[in-house]
């Protein structure tokens, strides 16, 4: 049985392994965003699908977490984050092997989507048992945990992939899932505590749950159509349509006492400036991580292997400075070390788009560690004080909120860089670089606004 949780934290033995389920639950959830792209020709292969129809492999997981992300962390608030958790893992595992175990494209796709929906419940409390897990004192040391597995996890896809393919067939990047996810929930029954606080009066409206099901699935649609230059008049519906849904959710979400689109908390100037912080950032991250492997290759002549270790001192930098910055929270306020990591960020992504013609390495690793560390000094601060600034009772909300600013961020910055190479072409890569320098500029100006509110809520 879990223990009983104390009033601010856990004690030390249960809370290593409480965190230990966290760590693998949100590896594997993390992984599986990214490590079935490098398996895609042999996938599309095997199971006799066009290139252009595997890509749903991807989509759907995608997809499945951003229409459910909110509407899992709102139950979480309600029916406690430790449940929501285990859930996950239990869905998550079985799909996995579903994903194994399927012997179409259609199958697989939609084996893919219930696998998204396992992903989002781990994704959507899983800031808000940190919250739990750890002493409000050390809370900066707990999401820095967080913001390096995820960070980790995400990077580390394509060479884990690429590793399991080395040896074995493309079922086992699943397959794989399921001893993690076995531990994972042994864990998790036995160390996660329960919500100390629920949401009393709490129901879940469906009409609700449709309706941002709807909103962020046609947003996420529409950057995706317009990244792939899908006819126009299709695009116009659903802008039209996207403008509706999304106008009467709001609108609904605003009349309600416990609203499952956090709009209460938005209130909250701290929270609503994180929010705005994390979205910007993550759209210039994604614009850098998109075009850089362009830019390496197609501009600066380097090959597909040099590519891949020159991007490697990005995330072994932010691995390095995420839990130092964790650990800063503690003594420094969150807005002023955000407004130095991303001004850290910015300049990396700046110095970047000015290389000279014929670059030394040196030259670029020291660019893509600047990048990186600002990068890390930035998120795990952030994330801190999204949560925290929160109720405890709403720590759900917020925890669903972080991850949907984060994807939405990302899907933004995707479609940014397909319209910089639409328009722009040869050019598109040197100013997808110098946009999402803008974007990390105007993340730490937001991020310094946060400086004049009080460091918790």
């Amino acid at each position: 049985m879990p223990p009983e949780s104390p009033t601010d934290g856990l004690p030390l033995p249960q809370r290593y392994g409480a965190i230990l389920a966290i760590a693998l639950g949100i590896t594997v959830a993390a992984l599986d965003g990214a490590i079935a792209n490098v398996a895609l020709p042999t996938i599309a292969r095997e199971l006799h699908a066009s290139p252009a129809q595997s890509i749903w492999i991807v989509n759907a997981y995608q997809l499945a977490i951003i229409v459910s992300l909110l509407s899992l962390s709102f139950l979480g608030d309600m029916l406690g984050y430790r449940r929501i958790y285990q859930w996950g893992l239990v869905l998550f595992t079985c799909t996995s092997l579903f994903c194994a175990l399927s012997d179409s494209l259609s199958m697989l796709t939609f084996a893919r989507v219930l696998q998204g929906f396992g992903g989002a419940a781990l994704m959507s409390v899983n800031t808000a048992l940190i919250r739990i897990i750890y002493p409000q004192r050390h809370l900066g040391r707990g999401m820095g945990i967080n913001s390096l597995i995820v960070a980790v996890s995400s990077a580390a896809g394509p060479t884990v992939a690429a590793a399991i393919l080395s040896v074995a067939s493309w079922q086992w990047l699943f397959l794989i899932n399921i001893p993690v996810g076995i531990a994972a929930l042994y864990l998790a029954l036995r160390f996660l505590p329960d919500n100390q606080q629920k949401s009393q009066g709490q129901r879940f409206d469906v009409t609700s749950g449709v309706m941002n099901a709807l909103t962020f699935g046609l947003l996420i649609s529409l950057l995706s159509g317009f990244a792939q230059g899908v006819d126009g008049r299709l695009l116009l519906a659903e802008l039209l349509l996207l403008l509706v849904v999304g106008t009467l959710f709001i609108r609904r979400q605003l009349k309600m006492t416990f609203p499952l689109l956090p709009v209460d908390l938005f209130r909250i100037p701290v929270f609503a400036l994180s929010i705005g912080t994390s979205v910007c950032s993550f759209c210039a991250q994604m614009l850098a991580m998109v075009s850089l492997p362009f830019f390496l290759q197609s501009v600066l002549g380097r090959s597909e292997v040099a590519t891949g270790l020159l991007l490697t001192p990005w995330p072994l930098a932010t691995m390095v400075m995420a839990p130092i910055a964790g650990r800063l929270i503690e003594r420094v306020h969150a807005g002023l070390l955000g407004a130095i990591g991303l001004a850290m960020f910015a300049s990396g992504l700046f110095a970047l788009a000015l290389l000279p013609a014929n670059p030394a390495d040196v030259d670029i690793i020291w660019r893509m560690m600047l990048c990186g560390a600002g990068f890390g000094l930035f998120q795990s601060p952030n994330n801190h004080t999204i949560i925290s600034s929160a109720p405890r009772h709403r720590s759900g909300g917020a925890s669903g909120m972080l991850g949907t600013a984060r994807l939405l961020g990302q899907a933004s910055g995707a479609a940014l860089v397909a319209l910089m190479f639409n328009l722009y072409a040869t050019q598109g890569t040197h100013l997808s670089l110098l946009l999402a320098g803008s974007f990390a500029t105007v993340a730490a100006l937001v991020s310094a606004l946060r400086i004049t509110q009080p460091r918790n809520a």
